[in-house]
This record gives structure tokens, C-alpha cells and sequence, in this order.
């Protein structure tokens, strides 16, 4: 619609100043004709907006002018409100921050509109946790993991890798933080590389005084967009078959559902079927002890290297058991 467009140029001018024609139209999807055709309208309508020529031209307000702009639909203002409900800000010591700016923009909301806005917290809740799962351990405050990414200084960690012995120590240069999957990473390159580090493993971190060095031309989603390629193009995982009791499918979906290769079967009242069998997929043969909890309500149909797996791990479970209960004969 046409009113929609006039306001979102009036906001982008507003926040941002001289914007190029040009980059309106990209922004707004019409031509350049349409842009200056709405600032035409603009300026009939009392708004001070005027166009300059030129290599650093573009389309401007009057310097100071400012307007109060509340004409969010109803779509728009729910989306608004449905942020705090995302659990990101928390986390960034931002939960006053957001609840301060909620406030001023229901103030400003139509009126018919702040009742749906004010549902929104009510009716719609985000639980980042799986089933069965606890949450990421709790990390260090990311304050200063923020404050060297705004003030664009480079860092010093202390990390702990998974499983090794001891933390070690980087200077690094970081592009900014990114939530996945309710957990933090921190982006930054290592000597040039990019790497990620989970906020959960960082045991301390120190802004330094030199500023930061990040590669030209790349911003936080590039550099994002190249790890996450890395770790998507893991090796492939080991397929697995495996067969559950009917009686206890649900709770085995609940825990290991994300392994699942392929949806389970149907699974209605009075089913014949004792034993339903499910396509999963593990990193690797070894991984398969995971399911040794379901005892044999559980069992590994193939790969052969998989059930040999279990075997091992359930004769050393069996053995560790087994001596406890002799030294308790003796005793």
C-alpha cells in the first residue's frame, strides 16, 4: 500500500538521515520514479523532505524535524511484542532495556490495536529447552564478550575445548555473537581464521586496549555463514536400525528423537506389533551406548560395528555390576 510505503520512508529518514533514492527503491521494492513520486507526496503532506543531486545527493529531511509515528498495524505491533518472549535479551542483561522500550512503543500504539499487543505475552510462551534436556550449562557473563565486540577491541580467552585437560589462552578478533538453538557462540577470527567459541566454555575474557582486526569487506553474517558451512559439512553419520518395545516408543522418541533418519511409524491402539523399528543416524558406531539406557526395550538391528558397540558396552557394564557384587559377598 501506498500509506505503508510514505511511512517507511519517513522512518528511514528519520533514522538514518540522507538516503540515496537508489537504495529506497531497493529497499521498498518500486523504482526510483515511485520513491520520488512518494517524496512528492510527502512534501504536500507538510513533511519538510528534500531531494540533492550529486555524487553524495539523496533524499533528506530538515534538519531537527522529528514526528511521533504510530501507525503500526495490528500484525506489526504482535510481532513487536512477541519478542519478549525469545529469552535472547535475558541473556544480554537486556531484559530492563526491552521492557522500558515495550512500554513507549504500547504508548505510542493505536488505540484498538495495544489489547491484541498486551495478549501477546499471555498467549504465546518460548521454551528453547528439549524434553528431557537441561539447558546449556550457565556461561560467564556475556557483558564482556559484548562490550569488545561494540567497542570493536580485540579479546583475550581463557577456553575450555570439549574434552580436553586443561583451558588455553587466545587473542582473537571479533565479528559479534550469535544465539543458536538458545545456545551463545562468539564469531571471531584466530590468526586470521575464523573460529567459533561457545560462550558456555569461555572461563574468562579480558577486552584488550588494541582495537580489533577483522578482515575487510566482512561482516558478522559472512564470516557466520562460513563456520556454519563447516560444521554442517561434518562427515556423514552411521545409519542405524534399531527396534523399540511398542510400550516405550514414546519415551524413546522424546530423548533421542533428533537422531531419528526418518519419521517413526504409525503407531494407533491395537497395534499386533510387539517390536516397532526406527531409521536413526549417530555420529559414529560407538555412539550407539547411548541407547543402552532402555535396557531391552532397546535393541541395534545393524550395522554389525554398532551392535558390537552395545555388546562391549553392556559385558563392561556387566563386569563393573558383577565385581561390586563379589566384594560384597566377601565383605
Amino acid at each position: 500500500m501506498k500509506a505503508d510505503r510514505l511511512l517507511s520512508i519517513l522512518l528511514l529518514l528519520q533514522t538514518r538521515g540522507r538516503v540515496p533514492a537508489t537504495e529506497l527503491a531497493d529497499r521498498l521494492e518500486v523504482s526510483v520514479r515511485t520513491i520520488y513520486r512518494d517524496v512528492e507526496a510527502l512534501s504536500t503532506a507538510g513533511v519538510p523532505v528534500y531531494t540533492e543531486r550529486g555524487r553524495h545527493g539523496g533524499i533528506s529531511l530538515l534538519p531537527g524535524y522529528r514526528t511521533d509515528v504510530s501507525g503500526l498495524t495490528a500484525d506489526e505491533a504482535r510481532a513487536l511484542f512477541v519478542l519478549s518472549a525469545q529469552g535472547a535479551h535475558s541473556d544480554l542483561g537486556l531484559d530492563g532495556a526491552l521492557g522500558s522500550a515495550l512500554r513507549k512503543v504500547m504508548a505510542a500504539l493505536p488505540a484498538p490495536h495495544r489489547p491484541a499487543a498486551e495478549r501477546i505475552s499471555e498467549r504465546i510462551l518460548v521454551d528453547p529447552a528439549r524434553w528431557l534436556q537441561p539447558g546449556p550449562p550457565a556461561g560467564p557473563d556475556l557483558g564482556e564478550l559484548q562490550h569488545a565486540v561494540f567497542a570493536d577491541r580485540r579479546l583475550r580467552l581463557r577456553y575450555r575445548h570439549s574434552g580436553a585437560p586443561a583451558p588455553v589462552e587466545y587473542t582473537v578478533d571479533p565479528y559479534g555473537l550469535v544465539s543458536k538453538a538458545a545456545v551463545w557462540y562468539l564469531v571471531a577470527d584466530l590468526q586470521g581464521e575464523p573460529r567459533l567459541f561457545r560462550a558456555d566454555r569461555v572461563l574468562a575474557a579480558e577486552a584488550a586496549e588494541e582495537p580489533v582486526r577483522r578482515r575487510p569487506g566482512l561482516g558478522l553474517g559472512d564470516v557466520w555463514a562460513v563456520l556454519r558451512e563447516q560444521v554442517e559439512r561434518l562427515p556423514k553419520e552411521v545409519p542405524v536400525k534399531v527396534r523399540v518395545r511398542r510400550g516405550r516408543l514414546d519415551l524413546f522418541i522424546r530423548i533421542h528423537g533428533t537422531r531419528l533418519a526418518a519419521a517413526p511409524p504409525e503407531t494407533g491402539a491395537g497395534a499386533p506389533e510387539e517390536w516397532v523399528e526406527l531409521a536413526m543416524a549417530f555420529q559414529s558406531p560407538a555412539a550407539v551406548r547411548a541407547l543402552l539406557s532402555f535396557g531391552m526395550d532397546a535393541e541395534v538391528l545393524s550395522p554389525p560395528a554398532a551392535r558390537r558397540e552395545m555388546a562391549r558396552a553392556a559385558t563392561e557394564a556387566a563386569r563393573v555390576y558383577r565385581d561390586q557384587w563379589d566384594q560384597a559377598d566377601r565383605a
